[in-house]
Order: C-alpha cells, then structure tokens, then sequence
C-alpha cells in the first residue's frame, strides 16, 4: 500500500473529510505521532495544559484530516505560517512523513538533503522553493501518480508544448471552418499542417492514413468529429507496450545521443528522481572524449550526493563502465547510469564504441544494460529522426527521452519519432530545474496539443 493509500485509511479513509470530521471526534493518530491520546475527561486526574508540541501537533493532524487527500494541500497546511526555511519548517515536515508511516531515517534523510539543497541554491523563502519542495515529496512519498502530481504534470505539459500548440490548433481550427468535409482538399490541407510542425512526410503520410482509416470506421466526414478522431489515434500511436520492470540489481541504464541535446543535465535529473525514490545511485563517466563532460557530471554528482566514477581523460569507455559496474555491484548500488560520448575526436567509429560497451558491461552483469536511453533534442527537428534511426539501429534503443520541448514550435517531432521508430518517450524536458524532467504521458499530450 502506498503512502497515499495509507494516510486516506490512517486518517478516515475516502469520501467528504469534512463530513467525517463532524460525525466523529477527531482522535490523535497514536501510531503516527508521539503526541499521547487524550485520556477521557471523567479520568482527567491534572488539569495541566497540552504542551507547545502536542497543541500545533494536534492542530496541524485536525487540519490535515479535514483537507482534501491532496499533497498541494497538506504542503500548504504544512507551510502556513513558516515563511522560511529553518527549525519550524523541518519540525513540520518530519512531522508529515511520521504520520504518513514513512520510517524516521527518512525524513531525516529527505530534510537534510532539501537544506544543503537550499543553501546551494541560496533559497531562504518558502515561496522560493515551495514547487520543489512538492515535486520532491511526491517522488519520496510514491505520490507523483495521484491526481493533484498529474495535474501539476498536465500543466507542465501544455506550457511546455504553448509553441507547439500555438502552430497547430490554431491553423487546424481555421481548416476545420473552412471546409464541411473531410474531403481530399481538406486532407491536403492537413498534411502541409503537420509538416509544418516538423512531422516530416513519411510520418505525416503515415498519419494522415491512420486518421482517414479511423474516420471510415466512425462512418463520418464531419469535421467536427476531426479533433476527437485525432486526439484517438494520437493516443494509440503513444501507448506504451507493457514490458517486464523487474532486473537483477543494480539497474544499468545505457544514456546515449549526440553532444549538445542535454544528455548530462538528464542524467542529473534521472539520478535525482532515483534518489528521491530512495534508490542509491551511481554515475559513470564514460564520455572521455571531453574533459569538460567528466567535469560536469562530477559536479552534478557531488550536487545531488551520489556516487560517482570516473578515470583520466582518453581512457576506453568500456574500461570506466566495466570498472563501473564492479564498483555497482560491490558496493550495494540500486542504479548505475552511463554516460557515453556523443561525438568521436578519433577514427574510432561511435557506433562500435557504443557497442562494445554494451558488450562489456554485459559480461560483468547479466542482461546490463537494462535500458539503453536515446536523448534527442526536440527543437532540431527532422534531424532528431535521423539520430533515432541510427542509434537504435547500432544499440537497440529501448526508449527515448525528448529534452527542451517547452523551446520549440516544431513539437510535431514527437509524433514523427514514436511513429517511425515505434519507441515510447518515457520523459520529456520541460525546462531546466531538476523538476522539469517530467513522466511523458500521451494521453496528455493529445489532449494539451488539441486543447
């Protein structure tokens, strides 16, 4: 049962909290606070006063009990009246995750890796770091899945895609009034949308097939059915495959693209979802080809506190990923992810590199890599297909990462990616702070692009 799961069953379970407050007393919750129950009036032998902790604790539990099951809200019960970071602030948040079940090592763990994130980022006001502060209890308290997190995401979302959105809904809107059918005219007309959007032709031909298949079946050329059937197929074409979780530990992500599509700062963000999901992790530097790539990632590390490899600039990748790996494995590690070079300064061919290690760490542990991560940029467009194409075909992409979508108005690459290599985007980039990586999801991008 997840956090969420257990505080609705700790703290009165499901329906109008309200109306559970007024047909029962509230009870101080004993397994979740160290405040002691009230003992009945009749058996009340002092008339002594609750204590400072026990009274904004036994306040703080009321208010949370009453409040809607969203984290939004109990965040804000948490933050009324703490304008700052400080003692008040950690007092009240490790008072969240004891009455959540959540074990004391843990919100220890969380609230002092949240103030040495503070003090490096010179945050001081709760308004300055309130967005984060949520987004990191939603990983560490398994709440990124309930709906006040994937309504935040959606959020995300459509601003990210406003360029996007701005270059297609507003030219499919004005096709739609002017034509009464969806005719040949009209499909013409449509075709030169999407590849306006970076689609591209093959992935709009392939499209505009599909849509005109599902229009057929529905039996209708209105155009007022237009955007639900493609809304529909949008969905389908991002339906992620069911595919087995479960990997012999530690888990060993392969990150692979080319230079310049943000593949450090998404490593940085991989590594510290992981974290906040309690997962110990590892980074290797296996670019060393750059020295200015093994220095960014070392500062990432030592920023998020995971663990770190690394050898001399021009040592053999293979070399840093197999010594990875023994490191991983020794030293109990939950998640090893691998950096690559994106771009060769010698006669080395970049494929056979990246296949050799791949090789390699597979010898050190059986079935590693477990997931070899493409990253694209989404603002280079047609650009982004070629490299799926030929990094899938050398390494067998398992799944692709789509960074700085909220910078493009051609975020019809999306769709041109998932069609024509039949990979799922597992995440997509929103913008640069660590809560910008965000889970893809296409039912939402459907409905956010054809808002």
């Amino acid at each position: 049962m997840g956090f969420f799961s257990r505080l609705k069953k700790a703290w009165g379970g499901s329906g109008d909290a309200e109306q559970q407050a007024a047909d029962k007393p509230v009870q101080p919750l004993e397994a979740e606070i160290e405040a002691a129950p009230a003992e009945p009036a009749q058996a009340v032998a002092s008339d002594a006063a609750p204590t400072a902790d026990e009274g904004w604790q036994q306040s703080l539990t009321l208010s949370l009990r009453q409040a809607e099951p969203k984290l939004s809200e109990w965040l804000n019960l948490i933050v009324e009246g703490v304008p700052e970071k400080g003692p008040d602030l950690w007092e009240r948040l490790a008072f969240l995750f004891k009455a959540l079940g959540a074990p004391e090592q843990e919100g220890r763990d969380f609230i002092v890796k949240f103030e040495a994130w503070l003090d490096d980022m010179g945050y001081v006001h709760v308004a300055e770091f309130k967005s984060e502060l949520q987004y990191r209890l939603a990983l560490a308290l398994d709440l990124e899945d309930e709906e006040d997190e994937r309504d935040r995401l959606f959020l995300k979302l459509s601003e990210g895609i406003s360029k996007t959105r701005e270059q297609i809904t507003k030219r499919v809107d004005e096709l739609l009034s002017a034509h009464s059918a969806l005719n040949d005219e009209f499909w013409e007309e449509f075709e030169e949308i999407l590849i306006m959007a970076d689609v591209g032709m093959e992935a709009a031909n392939q499209l505009m097939e599909n849509l005109k298949a599902r229009a057929r079946k529905a039996g209708t050329d209105n155009p007022d059915d237009f955007k639900d059937i493609l809304r529909d197929e949008l969905e389908e074409i991002f339906k992620v495959p069911p595919r087995i979780e479960v990997v012999n530990p530690p888990e060993v992500l392969m990150m692979v693209g080319v230079n310049g599509v943000g593949k450090t700062t998404t490593i940085a963000k991989l590594a510290y979802r992981a974290q906040m999901q309690g997962r110990k992790v590892l980074i290797a530097a296996g670019d060393t080809f750059r020295a200015a790539a093994i220095d960014q990632l070392k500062v990432w590390a030592d920023r998020l506190g995971v663990g770190f490899f690394a050898k001399a600039e021009g040592s053999d990748p293979a070399a840093v990923a197999y010594e990875a790996m023994d490191k991983a494995k020794s030293e109990g590690y939950d998640l090893l992810i691998i950096d690559t070079a994106g771009r060769l300064h010698t006669k080395v061919n970049l494929m056979e590199e990246l296949t050799k290690i791949q090789r390699v760490v597979g010898k050190k542990h059986e079935g590693a890599p477990h997931r070899s991560i493409l990253v694209i940029d989404a603002t280079t467009g047609q650009n982004a297909l070629s490299q799926a194409a030929l990094f899938n075909k050398a390494v067998g992409v398992d799944e692709i990462i789509l960074t700085k979508l909220d910078g493009t108005a051609k975020g019809g690459v999306v769709v041109a990616v998932t069609l024509q290599n039949k990979l799922p985007i597992t995440f997509v980039g929103l913008g640069e702070k660590m809560e910008d990586l965000r889970p893809f999801n296409g039912k939402d991008f459907a409905k956010a692009l054809l808002t």
